[in-house]
């Protein structure tokens, strides 16, 4: 859990206080308080309260006019009081303004900030604390500006790194010199893959980040180095993706790479600035995508089993290769209302969706191959024909299947529709394969030079001779139908009207 007692500080660059007395156009003196060059203000507030602690949120330059103070209040313990108090909310500094309520700062006031250690500043007369505050607006611009510069800068040169002929140590490189510090990629065991930089770089300082590492790795929380401070409750099941620690002379920060492969990254810099997360953040995200399925052993697994199809090698011999021993094809298209082709990111996510990565993108249809205890399920925005569960060697009878499956899924306007769902005729389990196929191919024969013929019929008898519906699964228009079945049935000689016929030629059709 956080601390709640600590207050909050804005996501906004914060403001040296030096550079605030620097401006000349404020004349701003501070007269109390530690010379500081690192005291930071986030923002600045005014008010005459006597006690400012609930109207405050920490990190505050609180300017008063002394409104507040009364001709009492220097022989007792106010001033003492009310600076203790400031400290206590978190302010930061304290701006005195001089005239029109008070000629100079009093003096108690002075001794109070100086045994709190409060910088007190004072605030000429003809500076309304109004340009004080527009200041220090001005200043968090400029500093919020130089921190967009340069994570933009840092991310356009480590996306150069990344693209380069050994992008992992260059993207390290470049992380290391934009953090001037050490930047190191451990691997699923823990071990340093590459590591650059050496600033942060000492035997502690390793030993130290090799801790945090274990803090972020799956299911290695309970492996962590106890000075580490993961931004997790410690009752949490699951390892945070990010964490950070300091030790003497260095901020230290891991993130856990997106891979699922247990890659980290491990950064020290001797110093926290603004923009280090988010350059991290960057670099860990190019390191995710140069480590990821690609460089893992089920990667390296489907690169071999592509090389060796394209070498001849039959389905069957690679198939063990991807995993799993009966397989389905699903054909997808996007939904009659998609006003463009499905891109690569829509393809991915909708391989992602139904389990699988092995996703073949044409210009109307998107493929999938995936195992067959995977079973599909209808996906938001597509139209899915699923093959039945098939062996490596009969992928290209399942990949027409899928086809078929998703003309009739079009046709009628299902989310998704497999191969044989509409019912499988009992002849199936009475007449021997071979002989099906055989009586398939004699009684189609006169269609065999004409697969346009056959595909349309095959389309028609499977939508019970709907023209309309024929036509939109097949993408023609529906005169085009009529000529195709007649031309057919002149071919075949038969009577599609019979529905005995009709029942004959989708048996052979099933088999052809």
């Amino acid at each position: 859990m956080p601390d709640l007692t600590v207050p909050p500080t804005p996501p906004t660059p914060p403001v040296l206080l030096s550079a605030l007395l620097a401006r000349e156009d404020l004349g701003l003196r501070q007269i109390a308080g530690p010379s500081d060059p690192d005291v930071a203000i986030h923002w600045a507030h005014t008010s005459e309260m006597p006690d400012p602690y609930p109207y405050l949120l920490g990190g505050e330059l609180l300017l008063t006019a002394g409104v507040h103070i009364t001709d009492a209040a220097g022989s007792g313990t106010y001033f003492d009081d009310y600076v203790a108090r400031i400290v206590e909310a978190g302010g930061v500094a304290l701006g005195f303004g001089v005239a029109p309520v008070h000629d100079t700062v009093p003096r108690a006031l002075v001794a109070a900030c100086d045994h709190y250690d409060l910088p007190l500043l004072e605030v000429p007369p003809p500076t309304p604390f109004s340009r004080v505050a527009r200041a220090v607006w001005q200043l968090m611009a400029q500093a919020r500006l130089a921190e967009l510069r340069r994570v933009t800068e840092a991310q356009q040169s480590l996306a150069a790194a990344a693209s380069r002929p050994d992008p992992v140590p260059s993207v390290l490189r470049q992380l290391a010199q934009r953090v001037s510090g050490l930047a190191v990629l451990y691997g699923p065991d823990g071990t340093e893959i590459a590591a650059a930089g050496r600033g942060a770089s000492g035997v502690e300082t390793r030993e130290a980040l090799a801790g945090l590492v274990r803090v972020v790795r799956p299911r290695a929380a309970s492996a962590s180095s106890p000075t580490s401070t993961p931004p997790t409750s410690p009752t949490s099941s699951t390892s945070p993706t990010s964490a950070t620690d300091t030790v003497p002379g260095a901020h230290l920060a891991a993130y856990a790479l997106g891979t699922g492969q247990g890659f980290v990254l491990g950064v020290a810099a001797p110093q926290r600035a603004p923009g280090d997360h988010t350059i991290a953040s960057v670099a860990a995200v190019l390191l995710s995508l140069l480590t990821g399925e690609h460089q893992s052993r089920t990667g390296a697994d489907r690169s071999s089993a592509l090389v060796r199809l394209l070498l001849g090698a039959p389905p069957e011999d690679v198939a063990s290769l991807l995993g799993g021993d009966r397989w389905l094809v699903v054909h997808a298209a996007p939904d009659a209302g998609a006003d463009r082709a499905p891109d690569p990111v829509a393809a991915s996510a909708l391989g992602a969706a139904l389990g699988s990565t092995l996703i073949d993108q044409a210009p109307e249809v998107v493929r999938v191959l995936l195992p067959a205890d995977r079973e599909p399920a209808p996906q938001p925005g597509w139209t899915l024909g699923v093959s039945a569960a098939v062996a490596p060697e009969d992928w290209s009878a399942a990949d027409t299947q899928a086809a078929r499956a998703l003309a009739r899924a079009r046709a009628t306007r299902t989310p998704l529709v497999g191969h044989g769902s509409a019912g499988r005729a009992g002849l199936d389990g009475l007449v021997p394969h071979d002989e099906a196929e055989a009586h398939a191919r004699a009684l189609l024969a006169p269609l065999a030079a004409h697969p346009a013929l056959t595909e349309t019929l095959r389309t028609w008898l499977s939508l019970h001779g709907s023209w309309d519906r024929t036509a939109v699964a097949l993408a023609v228009h529906r005169n085009t139908v009529r000529q195709r079945i007649a031309r057919s049935a002149a071919l075949l000689e038969a009577d599609l009207d019979d529905p005995d016929v009709r029942m004959e030629l989708w048996f052979g059709l099933r088999h052809l």
